[in-house]
């Protein structure tokens, strides 16, 4: 399913826009800082989560504006989505879908956006937390369910660790049942990220040679066995740590060039991106033939760092395979794309 309909209000530069774009490829062309990538941030949070940006919500609304931003969209003929904040609590984030209040992790229920941004090119040289957020994104769009899982072991965890960490002694059955909760919602964790890896590997595996690496996965990190008991033991050295050394908080995703069975964080710059680029694209069609829906795909500066050959490679992958949204500075950059919604946007004006 596609978006019909985007309607921004007072989000970053924004004051009011709409936009009604096809299915297929949408392009926003635009020089550097006219808001194309808050566009592409709009989008994302219409999928559980705090967006490509990962801002606070605060930081979103529209400087001179009301105080608030609002995001609504249209999915298909008549799916209404809407998410945004309210000026008396403008970090309090609201849901509603079909107008009804909702939780955001119930989105993922509607729509799976998947996104690929500038930032996330040093993700192979990052912290292991960052490519446990990616992992948990691809996961999410195979397992709905995730981010209810994710939510509520977070939740425990960081009550665990205040418990230990407080000078009165910590009521141990409280510590029991907060210890309980993280191993339910830590195995559910753990057996989505194993097949989520699993699934993509196998398919990256089984793609021929082309005009993007491909990636070989694997999940660093113990299975949780008895986290309950592990969580029980260790109550004194992570009082002592001030934080929960154990549970699939602590995994990594190990990411290799198969091509050159070499890890991915000593491949070049270059090699990194068609890396992350062939991780998407695989991700995208083992998601629609999984579940019959097709991800929503925001690439952001994307075909300005590709060499000719493998933007037309990228963009005949692309064709037919859901809606598509892309930014660049030049429109010439899109001339391979074909048929799309383009759109250029200039000091939060959008003009079709």
């Amino acid at each position: 399913m596609a978006l019909t309909r985007l309607v921004l209000t007072d989000f970053r530069n924004h004051a009011d826009a709409l936009l009604q774009p096809e299915a297929g490829f949408v392009v926003l062309t635009g020089d550097n800082g006219a808001g194309k990538t808050n566009i592409l941030e709009a989008v994302s949070l219409l999928a559980p989560g705090r967006g490509l940006r990962r801002a606070p919500l605060g930081d979103m609304a529209r400087q001179g504006g009301t105080g608030g931003f609002g995001v609504a969209a249209t999915l298909g003929i008549d799916i209404e989505l809407g998410t945004g904040t309210q000026p008396a609590a403008p970090e309090r984030r609201i849901v509603r879908i079909n107008g009804a209040p909702a939780a955001a992790t119930s989105l993922a229920e509607w729509l799976t956006v998947l996104w690929l941004t500038p930032a996330m090119d040093r993700l192979f040289v990052e912290p292991a937390g960052e490519r446990r957020r990616f992992l948990d994104r691809l996961t999410l769009a195979l397992a709905p369910g995730h981010a209810h899982h994710t939510t509520r072991y977070e939740a425990a965890m960081r009550e665990r660790n205040r418990l230990l960490s407080g000078d009165d002694p910590a009521d141990p059955d409280w510590l029991t049942a907060l210890e309980a909760r993280m191993a339910e919602h830590g195995t559910a964790i753990d057996t989505a990220r194993r097949d989520a890896v699993a699934a993509l590997a196998g398919r990256l595996a089984a793609q021929p040679e082309g005009a993007f690496a491909r990636a070989g996965l694997a999940l660093d990190g113990p299975p949780p066995g008895d986290l309950a008991a592990q969580l029980r033991a260790g109550r004194a050295r992570d009082a002592a740590a001030g934080r929960t050394l154990a549970g699939p908080h602590r995994d990594d995703m190990i990411v290799t060039h198969l091509g050159k069975a070499q890890p991915a964080q000593l491949c070049s710059t270059g090699e990194q991106k068609a890396l992350l680029l062939g991780i998407v694209l695989a991700h995208a069609e083992l998601v629609a033939d999984r579940t019959g829906r097709t991800p929503i795909l925001l690439l952001d500066e994307v075909a300005a760092h590709l060499d000719p050959s493998r933007r037309v490679a990228l963009f005949e992958r692309l064709a037919g395979r859901g809606q598509v949204w892309m930014t660049g500075t030049e429109s010439a950059l899109f001339d391979g794309a074909g048929k799309a919604t383009r759109y250029t946007v200039g000091e939060g004006i959008i003009l079709a």
